[in-house]
């Protein structure tokens, strides 16, 4: 079976691509901070008769990485990381002018140190297999200027550059970065509580990132519903 490392798999897009993955039949190491809600996550992909391992942790902390690509070692591959787990460095998000250093420190470490280092551990493994691929969940804000979405929208453009550098150094790999679009989820809730309008469930963007999966194109950055208009 092939073997899936996601981060942030706790709730959101990454709970809702556990599930589908494990509903393909892919094994799975998943990671987020809070242990009860990724066990949840773990039980719901376990349903569909695959292996999960969940590992509760910060990805910023380079021995909880080492322990998540072990784990998939222990599985006997690593075809599939996922870098999903985001900090937005302010909750609500805030203007530049107002946005602390230490938040946008933050949102740096986790959003593309941690991934870097993440990647880094797993190398090995993913050139080993014979379909390895890396994706990192970007947003619209890495490419659109949104108020007060600057620190965050500047950790995942610096994110989307990675990938591509990346895609570069190891042409044996596919790395997509993927703008999932609006999402109805705890991490935009956070950014902007007072926004009440309905968004689409992180379910409904799935179909695209597994389209990835199914057609390997090229390595590059992708928006989920442009590849969702592609599946139909």
């Amino acid at each position: 079976m092939p073997v899936a490392v996601i981060t942030g798999a706790s709730k959101g897009l990454g709970r809702a691509l556990a599930e589908a993955l494990a509903r393909r039949g892919w094994d799975l190491v998943l990671d987020a901070r809070t242990a009860r809600v990724l066990e949840g996550t773990a039980r719901a992909a376990g349903t569909h008769g695959t292996r999960v391992v969940a590992l509760a942790g910060d990805v910023t902390d380079a021995t909880h990485r080492a322990e998540l690509v072990a784990a998939a070692a222990g599985l006997g591959s690593l075809d599939l990381l996922v870098s999903n787990a985001s900090a937005l460095g302010a909750e609500p998000l805030v203007r530049l002018d107002a946005l602390p250093p230490a938040g946008l420190r933050a949102a740096l470490e986790t959003n593309v140190v941690a991934a870097l280092g993440l990647v880094q551990e797993a190398l090995p493994l993913l050139r080993e297999s014979a379909a390895g691929a890396v994706i990192a969940v970007s947003s619209d804000a890495a490419a659109e200027a949104y108020e007060t979405w600057g620190g965050y929208g500047a950790s995942k453009a610096a994110l989307d550059h990675l990938a591509a550098v990346l895609a570069v150094e190891e042409p044996g790999l596919r790395v997509w970065a993927v703008d999932p679009g609006d999402m109805g989820t705890d991490l935009y809730a956070a950014a902007v509580p007072d926004d009440t309008d309905p968004r689409p469930a992180p379910e409904t963007v799935v179909p695209g990132f597994l389209r990835l999966l199914d057609r390997r194109p090229a390595s590059g950055r992708y928006a989920a519903p442009a590849l969702l208009e592609a599946t139909a």
